[in-house]
């Protein structure tokens, strides 16, 4: 680019005009030069421009820097506001100008400099006050354009700090966002799409958006703890099961905070045997890392058992809030539990919980290779991520450490300090070594997923700090909710598919959750194609047909009802593998032992369901005892009529009873599907049918009482009054219709 004319350089090296030095005269610019050249596609300055404000030359040499390729700083002022004739002069330098200058410490040590960008760049533009006929304007004396370095092009040159700027109406709309919980990109993103620019091209970066959070937050802080510890305390008054603690750091400031719900304590009673510990995730609205408790119940939901907040991540933080967590639960500590790659956390696991077998996420360890592992193997990538994922769910320990040797020689990693920090770690991720412990399915991609959503969701309640406790105990009440449709839903849907027609496969659905019983069945369809054969004395080897190795061991001791395999998954998951279902169905055990149906994933019946049960027991009891006589039928009828007349005078029970118990779906209810049924409520259904099992079944549903479906499909097609079936010729006289207006709808079982 041409440079300016008429320079001259002072002592310190700066160029100046020879106007400003008072040596020369500008010469003249016709008016409509100076129009034209202003209003240009891409204005240039030049000597003689004229603005009404040094603000405006600042705007003005601003944007003509942006298109330039480089930003600008107000580098020397001469006058002083107010004083005198106020300021008269400015200088506006590129930001690469001047030479950066070592700071010496107050205590005479050298501070650590970081690099800076100065490099003695001369580019420039001076402007000087004038005021003719009273009338003030701003006159460029001086300007170059000449670098002494690259300049950068536009998609670069707006990521400068200098252009990072976030106009009032934009801060206004990024403090609604954060109200409304947001994170910072998804407010980018959502501002991309107001504005309609293309991803990435705002004036202002992620980073501008959190130094602005960072701002509002030193001024708010203190006060936003006190509200939040105010907030604790609120709760705790409302239920005494509310627990919380706090730590003040030296200057009375937050520096901890845990706090766990009531449903969260219970929760942690009945699953807290495996648990994780999420450390990943910070509050983008106020720097603080936050910490979760999860784990899974019966049902294979996600459920929250306590969450932390700290300023600082270290020991002492991760002591304090275990410590807290602990004491939260009654003390009681987790069999296992499952967190990030997190040294601190790893130390302090195992001096406050020794016994609690710790475990690191894979998809952690995953994630951290992701970042150098594409670029040292290039194209090999993905076929060493695959072998390594294999490497990783390996059964034998001996078969680990044989793989890994191979695959280590085979990519060359024998010095990379990443693949041996991971081999000394190994005890602690890879599933060789974890097999032994109960995770209860936490180390599964389906399970870390939901988990993740669950995180997901306590994650975007982040608003205020004080109202953050209760958003979270929002979120966990709405999660505990849908859990309870979600029971009620299994309830109506009674009927279980049975795929083998084991008695076994009975006999467990009849007692697991669905959940639970979905994962044994899958267990259970694989059995048939494994062989078993007897080593010596309660010893089988069993083995998949079509495989010659990898043969599990399995000990089966039938009169000390002791069952076990070397693959380990019952010690890993609470389920039986299908080694042991297979040894089981051979030896002709019809049921599974108790102790390994674990109560963990057993179903849980309320009071209220058992006495339903009853209920309808007796109801049917009542049917078929009935139907023998008329007389019988008549004495019954006019029973049920003035029990149901007492029941109505009877109070109304709470709410949650009522949805309890309205929600259940009877048998009587509830679709029958055109297949075999046994006494249990549960659908059998065959592909290869087997007659001898065909034979014993069909025996089975002649043999089964008629239930309120066949008593209903009988009655259809009487033609008389209803009274007339049971010997009333008057409705109005009639027990059954008579009293409290009921009609034949109202009755449930005509």
């Amino acid at each position: 680019m041409s440079e300016g004319a008429s320079m001259v350089s002072d002592e310190n090296g700066t160029d100046f005009s020879l106007d400003d030095t008072g040596t020369g005269t500008i010469e003249e610019i016709p008016e409509d030069t100076i129009l034209s050249q202003q209003t240009s596609v891409n204005p240039v300055p030049f000597i003689g421009q004229r603005f009404v404000s040094h603000d405006a030359a600042y705007e003005f040499y601003c944007s003509f820097a942006k298109q330039c390729g480089f930003s600008i700083r107000r580098h020397r002022t001469r006058g002083k506001d107010g004083v005198g004739r106020g300021v008269t002069r400015r200088d506006f330098t590129c930001h690469r100008g001047g030479y950066p200058q070592m700071k010496p410490a107050e205590d005479g040590k050298m501070q650590r400099n970081r690099k800076s960008p100065r490099c003695g760049c001369q580019a420039h533009m001076c402007i000087v006050k004038r005021i003719d006929f009273e009338v003030v304007q701003w006159h460029v004396t001086g300007f170059s354009n000449v670098h002494n370095h690259e300049l950068l092009k536009s998609m670069e040159a707006r990521l400068l700090p200098a252009y990072g700027y976030i106009t009032q109406d934009d801060k206004t709309r990024i403090c609604m966002f954060v109200r409304a919980g947001m994170s910072v990109r998804q407010m980018l993103r959502l501002m991309e799409l107001e504005k309609g620019v293309k991803l990435g091209c705002l004036p202002f970066t992620e980073i501008d958006v959190r130094n602005l959070l960072q701002s509002f937050r030193n001024v708010n802080r203190d006060y936003d703890a006190i509200d939040l510890i105010t907030m604790c305390k609120k709760l705790k008054d409302e239920n005494i099961n509310f627990q919380y603690e706090f730590k003040l750091d030296g200057h009375n400031r937050l520096e901890h905070i845990a706090w766990s719900y009531a449903s969260s304590v219970q929760l942690y009673e009945a699953f807290g045997d495996a648990v994780v510990f999420d450390t990943s995730h910070r509050l983008d609205s106020y720097d603080m890392l936050f910490g979760i408790w999860v784990g899974l119940d019966n049902h294979g939901t996600a459920c929250l058992f306590g969450c932390m907040l700290l300023r600082d991540e270290n020991m002492l933080s991760f002591s304090w809030v275990l410590k807290t967590f602990l004491r939260f639960m009654k003390g009681k500590a987790p069999r296992t539990i499952l967190t990030g790659q997190n040294m601190c956390l790893k130390e302090v696991i195992a001096t406050e919980i020794p016994e609690t077998k710790h475990a690191v996420c894979i998809w952690h360890i995953l994630a951290k290779l992701s970042d150098s592992f594409p670029i040292l193997l290039g194209s090999c990538y993905d076929d060493w991520k695959a072998e390594f994922y294999q490497l990783y769910s390996l059964d034998s320990e001996q078969d680990f450490e044989v793989e890994w040797r191979k695959m280590v020689d085979k990519y060359g990693l024998q010095d990379y300090k990443h693949i041996t920090s991971l081999y000394a770690l190994r005890t602690f991720w890879a599933l060789p070594f974890l097999r032994h412990y109960f995770f209860a399915g936490l180390l599964s991609t389906c399970q870390s997923e939901a988990i993740n959503a669950f995180l997901q969701r306590i994650l975007s309640a982040q608003s205020q700090l004080h109202r953050f406790v209760a958003r979270v105990g929002e979120v966990v009440e709405s999660n505990d909710q849908a859990v309870g449709g979600k029971l009620k839903m299994q309830r109506k849907l009674q009927k279980v598919f049975l795929e083998t027609g084991s008695p076994i496969e009975s006999h467990a659905a009849s007692v697991l959750t669905p959940y639970a019983f979905g994962k044994l069945q899958e267990e259970l369809v694989m059995a048939p194609r494994y062989a078993s054969v007897l080593v010596d004395e309660s010893c089988f080897e069993v083995k998949h047909h079509t495989e010659m190795e990898g043969a599990c061991n399995v000990i089966w001791i039938p009169c000390q009802e002791h069952i076990s395999c070397s693959c380990h998954q019952f010690e890993f998951s609470g389920i039986l593998c299908r080694h042991v279902l297979r040894v089981l169905s051979i030896n002709n055990c019809f049921q599974i032992p108790d102790r390994y149906l674990p109560i963990r994933w057993r179903s849980v019946s309320s009071s209220s369901e058992k006495r339903i049960h009853l209920l309808e027991s007796m109801a049917s009891t009542l049917i078929s005892e009935s139907l023998e006589t008329e007389k019988r039928l008549g004495f019954a009828c006019e029973q049920i009529a003035m029990v149901l007349s007492r029941i109505r005078k009877l109070p109304r029970p709470t709410t949650h009873i009522v949805d309890e118990i309205t929600t259940y779906a009877c048998p009587s209810q509830t679709s029958i599907l055109p297949d075999v049924e046994d006494t249990d409520g549960i659908i059998q259904s065959f592909a290869d049918g087997n007659p001898h099992e065909s034979f014993t079944l069909g025996k089975l549903k002649e043999q089964r009482p008629r239930d309120v479906v066949d008593i209903i499909r009988k009655r259809r097609h009487y033609s008389e009054p209803l009274c007339r079936q049971f010997g009333h010729d008057n409705a109005s006289g009639c027990p059954l219709t008579g009293s409290d207006n009921l009609n034949v709808d109202e009755l449930g079982y005509l």
